[in-house]
């Protein structure tokens, strides 16, 4: 709690007279909604950001932020799926085909890893 105090996602609490902290009762539902944040990809800076347009919301100004920030978090998520579903296939495919070596692997044509196609980037790359 003291590191998203520090982060500004936490208020400062009160203290008791013998130094404690004394946090009010809305603290635990505001970690609740910090955790679920990051559990749904949001990083802490992302969270800041989310909270504090909330605020704006609630003091009478609208603001789209909650919106605009999920459509934007779920796309970056939906490309990550599609990337981690290439590197599945990929994999599938090595077991597949029995590859054991990388060397001797990425040296024979029929190796499903894509030594070639990333050797050939790397080619134009430096030709570049």
């Amino acid at each position: 709690m003291r590191y998203y105090e520090r982060r500004g996602l936490l208020a400062s609490p009160q203290r008791s007279p013998g130094g404690h902290r004394l946090y009010p009762s809305d603290t635990v539902t505001l970690l609740r909604i910090i955790k679920t944040a990051q559990r749904l990809g949001f990083t802490l800076n992302e969270v800041a950001d989310l909270l504090a347009a909330g605020q704006h919301q609630h003091n009478g100004r609208p603001d789209t932020g909650l919106q605009a920030r999920a459509k934007d978090k779920l796309a970056e998520v939906e490309q990550k799926l599609a990337d981690l579903s290439v590197i599945r296939d990929t994999l599938r495919a090595a077991i597949s085909a029995g590859c054991d070596d990388l060397v001797a692997c990425a040296g024979s044509a029929c190796c499903p890893l894509p030594f070639a196609e990333l050797a050939e980037r790397n080619d134009r790359a430096d030709t570049c």
